[in-house]
């Protein structure tokens, strides 16, 4: 459940009366409590049914009709006007950390998180402390300014940490495997939740993405994706793209769904929206959907042994 009350304290501050509301696909059950809470104390509410991916993927379009937007499970990552954030944080036992420290190697490590438990970092490292281990947490820059944070398009924590081996705190595999190949280090990744432990490998998520590749190459042309949102609008490297090859044209639009691009027809896509798009709905969609360093392997201009994850920086 989210707690309005500070909340509601908040928004007072603002003067707003009118106000939307913002969730991502996993806290949307909350939006009718949430929206009833702030009802009762005053407030107009609108609520947001739109998809919504991160704080890349904000509803402004919803200004028009109310004061200010709120958005949650996200930090800032910038400073658009007339949004308040609400990062949903969530606590776990510490006590579960123990589990990690059979699966290093090091007394010496990086430590991650997502914007869910940035707030618990202290705690995590002053629990491996106590036990002879130190963790090095630093910002990630501007998407991620919370020490240790890390996002689905965006792994500058880890890499400014320095260190060769990295703990992930969270859930999911998605996250430690992007930072295992953003870093080349070595990754253990724990889930505090479901209490397992995992050292990532990405052996496996490579074989897949060099055989989609392989199919790419034989593409008679290319859709270069280009988003209309604008935390995920990445233009010039979109036109450097279309540049690389006269049958790559680019395309623009807001919501990238199977749908749509199996209605424009083309025979593989290169997506410079979210980068989650080419790695976690690649079975979505009808034909290859790469990310543009897979793309620039298709036409020669990277090898395959260079190969890196996109990232939003």
């Amino acid at each position: 459940m989210i707690d309005t009350s500070e909340l509601v304290r908040k928004l007072r501050t603002t003067g707003a009366t009118r106000v939307a509301l913002q969730f991502p696909e996993g806290l949307k059950r909350n939006a009718a409590g949430v929206a009833s809470a702030l009802k009762k104390a005053g407030f107009f509410v609108v609520i947001s049914g739109d998809p919504c991916y991160g704080a890349c993927d904000l509803a402004t379009g919803l200004l028009e009709m109310v004061d200010l937007v709120v958005h949650f499970g996200h930090s800032p990552l910038d400073d658009t006007p007339c949004i308040i954030y609400d990062p949903y944080r969530m606590d776990f036992d510490p006590g579960v950390l123990g589990l990690a420290i059979p699966h290093l190697i090091s007394t010496d490590i990086g430590l991650v998180t997502t914007v869910q438990h940035t707030h618990m970092v202290p705690a995590i490292t002053e629990y491996f402390a106590s036990r002879g281990i130190t963790c090095h947490s630093a910002e990630g820059g501007t998407r991620a300014p919370d020490p240790g944070q890390v996002l689905g398009c965006s792994y500058g924590a880890a890499r400014n940490c320095g260190q060769t081996e990295i703990l992930f705190v969270g859930t999911g595999q998605f996250h430690p495997l992007g930072v295992q190949l953003a870093t080349g280090a070595r990754v253990v990744a724990l889930d505090p939740y479901c209490r397992t432990v995992e050292v990532v490998s990405s052996e496996r998520f490579l074989r897949r993405r060099f055989a989609l590749i392989e199919v790419a190459r034989k593409a008679k042309n290319f859709g270069i994706i280009l988003t209309l949102k604008s935390g995920q609008q990445r233009r010039e490297l979109a036109e450097r793209l279309v540049a690389l090859r006269d049958d790559a044209f680019l395309v623009a639009l807001r919501e990238v769904s199977p749908d749509e691009l199996l209605n424009l027809g083309f025979s593989c896509y290169v997506n410079t929206a979210c980068p989650r798009l080419a790695y976690d709905d690649q079975e979505r969609f009808p034909v290859p959907f790469i990310s543009p360093q897979e793309f620039e392997i298709v036409c020669g201009s990277r090898t395959f042994e260079n190969y890196q994850i996109d990232e939003i920086t």
